[in-house]
């Protein structure tokens, strides 16, 4: 049993003892902190709301009961979206006026995962200040619980979804009539979640006609691992090429990822979902700047300083983009893990609104997806790590990594990452055990690989 105790929220293997697993009693004392944090940070509120939603997990309804009714325990009124997307959770937080939010999805994570992820009265996640003030009140139960007469209200609002897709249509970047005219036929890897029926939704609303779904049961049995990555996407790529249909579409469970198949059953690229979508919005404006993490592509770099903006790398983390976005002005910004923010919809990952705008990009590019993949650089990220004993100081070996590199553009705001030209290496320590994780990028996967075996060999060398 694994249990997870982050300042985004906590996450963990169902079952097991309290503390050690995700328990009925770890979700109500987190819950509960959560609630008090609520209700201290919106002190000059009478009455308290926050938007709860979750994926089709096979334990979602059970965090959904203990949530609900520890929330309302401590007087803060619930909105239950029910099954739902975590994109859809973000934006019904600010449509409510509600306090917050929790998002009852583990991501990516296998279905014996579950987790409580957490979102201020912006709808967007919470910050590491407050993640740690969260956590110190859930372990000294610095909460109080509501007397009778306060108990929190419940209520059901099942159809913010065409809300959110009706907004995602509204946006001046999709264009109707392109998707229609394109007559798409597209198949969708849903994972026996949430995508089953958001994706089709939006699909439908934006006018595609020729929908396959497959892994379409909403039971949280998910037929495959969860995280989109080509390994995990056999059965969509080999369906593509059997339907021929003209592109496949994979999201995770909780829909905020984002992943493409081409016609031939070949990647997309995950890295790429952000940069193409990016490159279209780019078009409609003037010298617009953009925000990915530091261990994303290049290629988003590219694309936006050819249309003359300005790029910014951002530590890891989607908050950290978020806050980077908001000080560069950014007008798209993301993750290289098929992560699409989007501020004039809503500043957090979001898989709904990356589709539309990718199927306008694809129907007035005019050609195949694969032939729009090719019009971009390519470049390959090679990931690896290296495994210390815990005697070694790895922020010591960092450092002479540093000095030894001192004449390359180097960028230390979460680890180390240095640039060669048009290659770079990220290096960043495990919070949880001696171990640096070293991402490296280059114009092929020889020479990406290459560079982090000098890197590795560097290290080495030190220890």
């Amino acid at each position: 049993m694994t249990l997870i105790k982050s300042i985004s929220g906590i996450r963990g293997t169902i079952g097991g003892l309290p503390d050690e697993g995700l328990t009925p009693l770890d979700i109500v004392k987190f819950s509960s902190a959560y609630a008090a944090w609520i209700k201290s940070n919106n002190s000059a509120q009478v009455k308290h709301k926050v938007v709860i939603g979750r994926d089709a997990r096979m334990s979602g309804t059970m965090l959904t009961n203990i949530v609900s009714g520890t929330l309302m325990g401590m007087g803060v009124d619930v909105i239950d979206l029910g099954l739902s997307t975590t994109p859809t959770v973000e934006m019904a937080v600010t449509a409510f006026a509600a306090s917050g939010g929790v998002i009852l999805t583990a991501s990516h994570n296998p279905k014996q995962w579950n987790a409580l992820k957490l979102l201020n009265n912006k709808g967007e996640f919470i910050s590491e200040q407050e993640g740690k003030l969260i956590l110190e009140m859930a372990g000294d139960s610095q909460f109080d619980y509501a007397e009778v007469d306060y108990l929190g209200q419940y209520e059901v609002q099942d159809d913010f979804l065409s809300k959110h897709i009706q907004k995602i249509i509204d946006l001046p970047y999709v264009d109707l009539k392109s998707i229609a005219a394109a007559n798409f036929s597209v198949v969708v890897d849903a994972i026996n979640s949430s995508g089953s029926f958001a994706v089709p939704a939006l699909l439908k609303a934006l006018g595609v006609q020729r929908v396959k779904v497959i892994h379409g049961e909403v039971d949280g049995n998910f037929a495959h691992n969860p995280e989109p990555l080509p390994e995990h996407l056999i059965d969509l790529s080999e369906t593509v090429v059997k339907e021929k249909a003209h592109l496949g579409i994979s999201v995770d469970p909780d829909v905020d990822r984002l992943a493409f198949v081409c016609e031939d059953g070949k990647m997309f690229g995950e890295e790429y979902t952000l940069v193409a979508v990016a490159d279209y919005v780019l078009k409609q404006h003037s010298k617009a700047n953009t925000v990915s993490n530091l261990s994303s592509t290049r290629a988003l770099r590219d694309v936006t300083e050819a249309a003359g903006g300005e790029y910014s790398a951002s530590a890891v983390g989607e908050v950290n983009v978020v806050k980077m976005m908001k000080l560069s002005k950014a007008v798209i910004g993301g993750e290289g893990n098929g992560g699409i923010i989007l501020p004039e919809l809503h500043y957090g990952r979001d898989a709904l609104v990356g589709i539309a705008i990718f199927l306008t990009h694809l129907a007035k590019f005019g050609q195949s997806i694969s032939a729009l993949r090719k019009s971009y650089p390519d470049y390959f990220i090679s990931k690896n790590k290296i495994e210390l004993t815990p005697k070694i100081d790895v922020d010591q070996v960092l450092l002479k990594i540093k000095a030894k590199y001192k004449d390359q553009p180097i960028n230390d705001v979460d680890g180390l990452k240095i640039e060669f030209e048009k290659e770079w290496v990220h290096l960043r320590k495990s919070n949880t055990e001696p171990i640096i994780r070293i991402y490296s990028e280059s114009s092929n996967a020889e020479k990406a690989d290459a560079l982090a075996k000098k890197i590795i060999s560097d290290i080495q060398a030190i220890i």
